[in-house]
């Protein structure tokens, strides 16, 4: 399943949104991303287009299970990246900078590789 990086992006951002909030809108990813109403707006739309997110009357946004498959995928990544990074000894902040763009660009395949290698040598915690 070929999905854009702001895509992945967006939905990552959706779920963390939901497990910190327990509900989303528009507005809370607008703050939490730094980007306009007007591009958050549009992104909710094609999101909802393409069955990744649905959204109800009141304006809250909720993952359909394949955006939330996809968000699950993208978030588990960040923090295993994250967390590697930063056992590497990478600046925290820094870290979660660059896992955001390691997250985007491995496939799947190598990912589960480097996963189980982690976890097999306890590179991390």
């Amino acid at each position: 399943m070929q999905i854009h990086e702001s895509a992945e992006d967006y939905l990552e951002n959706i779920l963390m949104l939901t497990e910190e909030k327990g509900t989303v809108r528009s507005i809370d990813i607008v703050n939490k991303m730094n980007f306009s109403k007007p591009s958050v707006s549009v992104a909710m739309k094609h999101l909802r287009e393409e069955g990744k997110i649905t959204m109800d009357e009141s304006g809250f946004i909720m993952l359909t299970p394949l955006g939330k498959e996809i968000a699950e995928r993208i978030y588990a990544r960040h923090k295993l990246f994250t967390k590697f990074l930063i056992a590497a000894g990478v600046d925290p902040e820094v870290a979660v900078e660059e896992a955001c763009h390691i997250e985007h660009d491995m496939s799947q395949d190598t990912f589960e590789k480097l996963e189980r290698f982690i976890n097999e040598h306890r590179l991390i915690d």
